[in-house]
């Protein structure tokens, strides 16, 4: 059972208490300004914490908040997640299947924007079944997004893409962990909800498809697949059992950590029959106190993902305790008047805690309640309330570049080499899902667009 810590009090108050925060998000924008990797956000994170030692009355509560933020079941969950996936993600990058779709692609003029706006449906329809965005990533970046590089489309936008189609998922999936939360809290009926937000997330999805067919840059394909030492070799086909595996068993509500292991095992025995792969090349202990092989090689790879994940789930004990979640409650009672200000302070509110916690489910559930009590008041819909709970997140916290949604794919396509590389602060800008519910939130609120669906 999760233990509460005591509550963390700062010096010179609320600009105590933000102090981490603010240094957090300078030294965000400076990583990004220098277009970083994702360790520019582990020094970023790094520095909010111990810089909230200066303000903290009390060092003992501040260190019990960082240890409380890092017992949380998500932190281990995502951790555990990242490691599997990058392992998964290497046996597939390094067995030669990616070029061998990658020239078959070509071959069939499928390249550029067209592979792009592909990989968008095909993500958003992976998502929507499966019911996790991060999980999504971990089963589709692997293949999809070198192959779309190799293909002829610019490496942020092929990220782009991936990232909206999983945000589509999130948004409207009926098993989502979001999804279900925003009807839960508001006591809205599961089929309903989704049925009231396709009035917002088709728009949205419908606009990102658009834009990536305008928009999306495009690169020499041929060019990349010579780069990638690429060629066709049917043979490595076989190592597609990774991620079909992994999506048949997230489909059957297997768990994702579980899901993943069995990728691995499946892809290590399928690499191994066919002659793919060589126990060799898979684990080596050469000499010399030291280890080879694409296993290891996936692990050690999420060393800077890891620590980041590290610092931001702590940095989330420190600000639990020292009473966010209470502040942002508080700043939703007090501007929450009539329909329009109420609906403007559930995003504005929603939005921030999303940005801040990382997890939308974590910001819906703490604000649920509320929002509840003061949507009846205003005379908010119950399931207007809960597609703006979930739309909400579904934009803020997937537009923030140090959350899972920018970090985790940003060090996915990393594995890849240089030119794949894509920085976290660069995502929010492709994410054309995100983008485009956050016009069709503020239209609707200015309108009163999906204020009145059916139901109570």
């Amino acid at each position: 059972m999760e233990r509460k810590a005591e509550k963390v009090e700062f010096r010179f108050g609320k600009i105590g208490k933000l102090a981490p925060l603010a240094v957090a998000a300078a030294m965000i924008g400076w990583a990004a300004f220098g277009q970083s990797n994702v360790n520019g956000y582990v020094l970023a994170f790094f520095a909010a914490l111990v810089t909230g030692i200066i303000f903290a009355k009390d060092e003992k509560a501040y260190g019990e908040a960082l240890v409380y933020g890092l017992g949380k079941p998500m932190f281990g969950v995502i951790v555990l997640a990242v490691i599997l996936a990058a392992v998964s993600g290497k046996l597939i990058s390094a067995s030669g299947v990616v070029q061998t779709i990658a020239a078959y692609a070509v071959e069939a003029g499928f390249t550029g924007r067209f592979f792009a706006a592909a990989a968008f449906l095909i993500t958003c329809l992976l998502a929507f079944a499966t019911g996790t965005s991060v999980g999504t990533y971990f089963v589709v970046i692997p293949i999809l997004f070198p192959v779309g590089v190799m293909a002829g489309t610019a490496p942020e936008f092929m990220i782009g893409a991936i990232v909206s189609g999983a945000a589509f998922g999130d948004n409207l999936g009926p098993i989502s962990d979001t999804t279900i939360a925003s009807s839960a809290t508001q006591h809205a009926d599961l089929g309903t909800v989704v049925k009231t937000r396709t009035r917002y997330s088709l728009p949205a999805a419908a606009g990102a498809l658009v834009l990536f067919l305008l928009f999306t840059r495009t690169t020499d394909e041929n060019a990349a697949i010579a780069a990638a030492g690429g060629g066709a070799d049917p043979v490595s086909l076989v190592m597609l059992v990774v991620p079909v595996v992994i999506i048949i068993l997230c489909m059957m509500k297997k768990h994702l950590i579980t899901a993943l292991s069995w990728g691995i095992l499946a892809g290590t025995a399928a690499g191994l029959l066919s002659g793919v792969y060589t126990v060799d090349e898979l684990i080596s202990f050469p000499g010399g106190f030291s280890v080879s092989g694409a296993v290891i090689e996936g692990i050690t790879g999420t060393a800077g993902t890891v620590a980041m994940l590290v610092m931001v789930f702590a940095l989330l004990g420190v600000l639990e305790c020292g009473g966010l979640f209470e502040d942002v409650r508080g700043l939703l009672e007090r501007f929450a008047k009539k329909e329009r200000s109420t609906e403007a302070a559930i995003v504005l509110s929603v939005g921030i805690l999303s940005m801040v916690t990382g997890v939308i489910s974590v910001a819906i559930v703490a604000l649920g309640d509320l929002v509840s009590e003061i949507g009846e008041k205003a005379g908010l819909n119950r399931y207007r309330r809960a597609n703006l709970l979930d739309c909400t997140g579904c934009v803020f916290c997937f537009l923030a570049p140090w959350t899972v949604h920018c970090v985790i794919p940003a060090q996915q396509s990393a594995q890849f080499g240089e030119g794949f590389a894509v920085a976290p602060a660069s995502v929010p800008f492709v994410n054309y899902y995100s983008l485009c519910m956050l016009v069709i939130l503020l239209v609707s609120i200015l309108t009163g667009y999906g204020r009145k669906p059916s139901g109570n």
